[in-house]
């Protein structure tokens, strides 16, 4: 009963004006980052983030939430009709989706995956709902070592589970911890690595490194790409799917949302992880698995679905315990403290109309993003023709002024384009730089806690090991590295995560 008034307390949140608009926004530039290969939702949302200092803190958040899952939805067009991804976790959708564009079954294809994303959006915002809240007053009774325990197996996580080599993904989580500490300390007010610089006094800016690292870093590396794409826009075809068509899509649909919901909360896997998994168990399910790469529906349908599914359940440990469970969540989480908000199970206790507002306004904007797929194809079609030579030199510019915007300072345009080259130098060298954004924006949380912890215990370590709930997230974490250094192990995350 009270998760049903709480869920009407929400929807009168989001179906207020001022907040329908923003996700409507969120959603149309998330489907157009979705479309549009080279991009990706990281960047937009790192771009986005100056806009929103002027914005509602809830408006704010509804509206990056909708270009998030937004853009999963976007990525199946560009798949099917291109054979390009529009972000890393449509990869997949290639595979069989371009195959059945190539047979005339295009409009089959995109409303499978617009149905079976839409599905898995809305099952799994009902699991935010029904699990966020006890989840967060189960994190209400941690203590400082709990949380700093807590966190540092999150990034143990995120690192062992992100893409590349596991000692290159814990390499940038150190190196995220240490951009993290740059500014004056907060209890002696000393300077740490400003190196002379006062602009560096306050730290590192979020905005700088994400701008940086995922909107310069990423546009400059996609310059290098060939712009051949051949479109299939005479064969789209009809967008009704056949009663065949629907009984073969419905169990992938169905085993893609359970998978992506269960791989989402997990700190660290991203939504390519869940497709690939999704693929491979279906596959290994199908009757003849000598049709997948040939035009395949289960291929289409049950990948979408976990796309879509591993995006939405990762707002769960990002709104209840303040871990973000990705790099978007990561942004995300940042959007929060430049509003002021402190990440954790609090926000749902001191401001409910965020916590039930943002979920309430992911149904709306699942429903928003099946009207704009489908009968909008045409026009998306139309944007792929858009050359990147015209593209990139505008986001840079939008990116530049928006870091300036931010304090009105050269300074930071000049370490955002550092950070650019930076991540480029990351990209090349192996190095996903996914779990140096987590390992900063967790960096001086962490850092907060162990020094509280260390000052209730009288500086006695045996603090984090003496406390149950703190011991069993760091025998967690020391198990997952020593099951990831398993030669078996290695190799399989390999094949996944490569």
């Amino acid at each position: 009963m009270e998760l049903f008034q709480n869920l009407i307390f929400g929807f009168g949140v989001a179906f207020s004006l001022q907040n329908l608009l923003y996700c409507l926004i969120g959603c149309l530039v998330g489907t157009l980052i979705g479309v549009l290969p080279g991009i990706g939702p990281m960047a937009t949302i790192a771009m986005l983030l100056p806009l929103t200092y002027n914005v509602p803190p809830v408006a704010a958040m509804i509206m990056l939430a909708g270009i998030y899952y937004g853009a999963m939805y976007g990525g199946s067009t560009t798949s099917i009709l291109v054979n390009l991804p529009g972000e890393t976790a449509s990869v997949i959708t290639c595979i069989d989706g371009y195959q059945m564009a190539r047979q005339g079954r295009a409009g089959v294809a995109l409303a499978i995956a617009a149905f079976g994303s839409f599905f898995a959006g809305t099952v799994c915002t009902l699991i935010v709902a029904l699990f966020g809240p006890p989840l967060a007053n189960m994190a209400l009774n941690f203590g400082s070592p709990e949380y700093f325990s807590l966190m540092m197996m999150g990034l143990v996580t995120a690192a062992v589970l992100a893409q590349g080599d596991m000692l290159k993904s814990l390499a940038m989580v150190v190196v995220g911890l240490l951009l993290g500490i740059v500014g004056s300390d907060v209890d002696s007010g000393i300077k740490r690595f400003c190196f002379g610089f006062y602009e560096l006094a306050d730290g590192i800016g979020f905005v700088i490194i994400a701008v940086g690292v995922f909107a310069v870093g990423e546009i400059i590396s996609n310059l290098s790409d060939p712009e051949e794409r051949v479109v299939f826009t005479s064969k789209v075809g009809s967008l009704y799917p056949s009663r065949e068509d629907i009984r073969q899509a419905t169990p992938p649909i169905l085993r893609g949302t359970a998978l992506g919901a269960f791989l989402g909360i997990l700190p660290g896997t991203t939504p390519s992880i869940a497709t690939f998994a999704s693929y491979m168990i279906e596959k290994k399910v199908a009757r003849d698995p000598a049709r997948f790469g040939r035009g395949a529906i289960e291929g289409v349908a049950g990948p979408e679905a976990a796309n879509n599914a591993d995006a939405q359940c990762k707002f769960i440990p990002m709104l209840t315990l303040g871990i973000p469970a990705s790099g978007t969540m990561a942004l995300m989480l940042g959007a929060l403290m430049i509003h002021g908000i402190t990440p954790g199970p609090g926000v749902m206790n001191q401001k409910p109309d965020l916590f039930w507002g943002l979920i309430a306004s992911m149904w709306i904007g699942n429903l928003m993003l099946v009207i704009l797929n489908l009968p909008l194809i045409g026009m998306w079609v139309s944007l792929l023709k858009v050359p990147y030579r015209m593209l990139f030199p505008a986001i840079m510019v939008f990116s530049a002024i928006g870091i300036y915007s931010t304090n009105n300072a050269s300074f930071d345009v000049y370490i955002a384009g550092m950070f650019g080259v930076l991540g480029i130098a990351w990209r090349l060298l192996g190095c996903s730089p996914v779990p140096m954004l987590l390992g900063f924006v967790l960096g001086p949380m962490m850092e907060e806690n162990l020094r509280r912890a260390l000052q209730v215990s009288e500086g006695d370590p045996s603090v984090f090991i003496t406390r149950p709930i703190s011991l069993a997230f760091i025998v967690v974490s020391l198990l997952i590295l020593a099951v990831m250094t398993l030669p078996a192990v290695k190799k399989r995350r390999g094949e996944i995560t490569g």
